[in-house]
């Protein structure tokens, strides 16, 4: 294959050098297309011009590629960082999309004498300490209201310098007055006092929570010993205020500490990673990402983007790193733990119930925003879920009614983008079936409709559902044989008891998850062919009773039978009625004929 690219294209891959490095794909116009890393250079940039790709979006892109560029490293690990901050940084067409543009607060603690806390979206390079970012910002400040009752602060902009204080600058604001803050802008509060107090504020921060409950107990009890029982009674009030706070962040084992969990879950188009920070066993850190797949990205490379991505926007240097799976990359100074069961293991489902939860809402999201990706999500789904080797953009069901063999019919809906399309609707009178034989009828219904699908030209369906099970598909199949469509469009069953999935050729059925959205569209089929079925095999019963009762008369019509019928309420009445009411109803000529007509079948019998 290489030969029907360009020659320069092809000179360009002789040479690649088989190192490890990132490699840059660019257009005719110079625009890149594709960022991407490798152990060996030659050989994976190589492969997307010597192998057969399945993808059509990748086929496109190699179709594109006018010119190629490398940056050799010295690991495959330096690779992937340069290839990170490649993509973040460019936004390549071809490359993940990372969907998260929302701006997050950060806590901070100022760099001043009697430095302030508070919370930001904006970070500035003044030499203070940045805590975050939060993506719940409800934890955030949940947090921010604990450590202001249980830290006295300053909250005012002045500038607590020594000079200032001593020249009695500044007076006891009504913070002071009320208990939040211990005024030392009049030198009522020491600086070591409230450099302490800071000390301790930035360990619970970061989630040391455990240790710094450990500090003021031995601090209280200190206190108490002394009979300084005002302050072992502030202190308890700390304790008890922290204590609480962790309780409620707690949720495994105490043992787990400084700890990252990655879990993901992936569809066609999307992948969605959720990250938690974990310190003595709480959760100080959560967050969600959606990424946009474009090529053949392997959930193992999705992963990784998302370790080196969220872990440097958290700032976090946990050695220890969760995961479902071990990535193809290791990072230095860390370790993949891959649980199997225990503690670790219930984090990391916590984790994946978060991803989850997160995919659900997006989707809503899509649903109400843009209809068209909702839809082409969806198509994916059942697609893959179906084994499809096309988007069931248009489907035809069927199932068939009767009683007892008799006002035997049969219904097919259609849906067009997962959706009903009722102008499509049709309905059949079974004709050469006598009795009541479902697989007989299937057969004889399915081969009318799609032999006058191909006489006519009109549009074929992606996909059939038939409403049974092994029977009713083997007799449809039957009739698709028959007309050598077998192969050219996709068939399934689904059975009504458990929902079961059947195949051609597969004895075994598929069970779909009962919340799954292509399940849901099948069962959304096959309720309106129940529906359709029985609302027309009403109205032929309606139909056959007018013409065994009043549509024999000659001379009557369907018509007029059915105002007979609106009138008089039964066909009995119609018989007893004498002949002036009639022609009150329907007029002369047509009483007379209505009239003598029971007047011969009552003598007659």
């Amino acid at each position: 294959m290489v030969e029907t690219f360009s020659t320069h294209i092809t000179t360009l891959l002789k040479t690649l050098p088989d190192s490890p490095g990132v490699y840059q794909y660019f257009d005719k116009d110079g625009q890149l297309l594709y960022v991407g890393k490798a152990k060996n250079l030659k050989k994976r940039v190589s492969s997307y011009f010597t192998k057969q790709h399945d993808s059509s979006r990748l086929q496109i892109m190699v179709r594109k590629i006018a010119d190629i560029k490398t940056l050799k490293v010295n690991t495959e690990l330096d690779a992937l960082l340069l290839e990170n901050n490649l993509i973040k940084n460019l936004n390549p067409k071809y490359n993940i999309n990372l969907r998260d543009d929302k701006t997050y607060p950060w806590i901070i603690i100022k760099k001043e004498r009697f430095p302030r806390l508070f919370h930001t979206r904006q970070q500035i390079k003044d030499g203070s300490e940045y805590f975050g970012p939060y993506a719940n910002v409800k934890v955030m400040f949940t947090l921010l209201e604990i450590l202001r009752q249980t830290y006295p602060l300053r909250t005012c902009s002045y500038d607590l310098s020594t000079e200032n204080i001593n020249k009695g600058k500044f007076r006891p604001c009504l913070e002071f007055h009320i208990g939040r803050c211990k005024a030392p802008c009049v030198n009522k509060q020491s600086q070591q006092e409230y450099d302490t107090n800071i000390h301790e504020i930035r360990q619970i921060i970061k989630g040391n929570i455990h240790g710094t409950v450990k500090d003021l107990k031995q601090q209280m009890n200190a206190c108490a010993e002394a009979y300084e029982f005002e302050k072992a009674e502030e202190l308890r009030v700390k304790i008890e205020a922290l204590e609480s706070y962790q309780s409620k962040s707690t949720i495994v084992h105490p043992s787990i500490t400084n700890v990252d969990v990655f879990n993901l879950i992936s569809d066609e188009k999307n992948t969605y990673v959720n990250y938690f920070k974990m310190v003595d066993g709480a959760i100080v850190q959560g967050h969600t990402i959606e990424l946009r797949k474009k090529i053949e990205e392997t959930d193992s490379d999705l992963l990784i983007f998302a370790i080196l991505e969220l872990r440097q926007r958290f700032h976090s240097n946990s050695r220890e790193i969760i995961v479902p799976f071990e990535p193809d990359i290791a990072l230095p100074d860390c370790n993949y733990t891959v649980p199997k069961i225990g503690d670790k293991k219930q984090l990391l489902d916590l984790c994946y119930k978060n991803a989850e939860a997160y995919k659900r809402e997006r989707e809503k999201q899509i649903a109400l925003t843009d209809p068209e990706r909702h839809t082409d999500r969806i198509m994916q789904q059942m697609m893959k879920d179906l084994r499809l080797t096309e988007e069931p953009r248009r489907i035809e069901g069927f199932d068939n009614s009767n009683i007892q063999g008799n006002y035997a019919v049969s219904a097919m809906p259609v849906f067009i983008d997962g959706k009903p399309a009722k102008k499509e609707y049709r309905h059949f009178n079974v004709k050469t079936v006598e009795g009541p034989d479902d697989f007989a009828t299937m057969e004889e219904v399915i081969y009318r409709r799609y032999s006058r699908v191909l006489e006519e030209g009109l549009p074929m369906p992606n996909l059939i559902v038939i409403d049974g099970g092994k029977g009713q598909l083997g007799a449809a199949i039957n009739s698709l044989q028959k007309l050598n469509l077998m192969g050219k469009v996709a068939i399934i069953g689904i059975a009504k008891r458990l929902e079961e999935i059947y195949f051609p050729g597969d004895p075994l059925p598929l069970y779909l998850d009962k919340r799954s959205e292509t399940l849901k569209v099948i069962q959304h089929i096959r309720d309106e062919a129940h529906r359709f079925g029985i609302t027309h095999h009403r109205n032929k019963r309606s139909r056959e009773t007018f013409k065994t009762e009043l549509s024999d008369i000659k001379g009557i019509s369907d018509k007029t039978a059915e105002k007979l019928l609106l009138t008089f309420k039964s066909v009995k009445t119609i018989k007893e009625t004498p002949l002036a009411e009639l022609e009150n109803a329907i007029g002369k000529s047509k009483a007379a004929l209505v009239y003598q007509y029971f007047q011969d079948t009552k003598h007659a019998s």
